[in-house]
C-alpha cells in the first residue's frame, strides 16, 4: 500500500450505493485515501434519489457520472469493496476485497435510502480507521 491508499467502490449501475460510498469516503477522509467508484453496467445519471439524500447531510455528488469499472481500475486500487455487483468484478491477487450487503436505492422514496445512506456512513468510517 502506498502513503496514500485508494479504495474502488463497485456496485452494478454506479448510480447509488458506490456513489454514495465515495462521496462519504471523499468527505469524511478529505485527501488520506484515494477514491474511485464504477459499475460493471453504468446507468446514465446518478439516482436522483442518492443525490437528495446525500444533499441532505451536506454532500455534494451532482459533479459525478457513472463510470464503467475497467481493469485499471480495481488495479490501481488498494481496497475494492463490492455492492451486490457478484461477478463481473475482476479478481486480482493481493488486493483486499470487501463485499458489502446493502439495499439497492433504485427505485425507492427518499425515506427508504436514508438508512442505506446512513449504514453506508458507518462502513465508511469503519474503513477509514482501518486504513489511517
Amino acid at each position: 500500500m502506498s502513503d496514500r491508499p485508494s479504495v474502488l467502490f463497485v456496485c452494478v449501475h454506479n448510480a447509488g450505493r458506490s456513489q454514495m460510498a465515495a462521496g462519504w469516503l471523499t468527505h469524511l477522509a478529505g485527501d488520506r485515501i484515494e477514491v474511485r467508484s464504477a459499475g460493471s453496467a453504468p446507468a446514465d445519471q446518478i439516482n436522483p434519489v442518492a443525490v437528495e439524500a446525500m444533499r441532505e447531510v451536506g454532500i455534494d455528488v451532482t459533479t459525478e457520472q457513472p463510470k464503467l469499472l475497467t481493469v485499471d481500475a480495481v488495479e490501481a486500487s488498494d481496497v475494492v469493496i463490492t455492492m451486490g455487483c457478484g461477478d463481473a468484478c475482476p479478481i486480482f491477487p493481493g488486493k483486499r476485497y470487501e463485499d458489502w450487503k446493502l439495499d439497492d436505492p433504485a427505485g425507492q422514496s427518499l425515506p427508504a435510502v436514508r438508512p442505506i445512506r446512513d449504514e453506508i456512513r458507518t462502513r465508511v468510517e469503519e474503513l477509514i480507521a482501518e486504513l489511517t
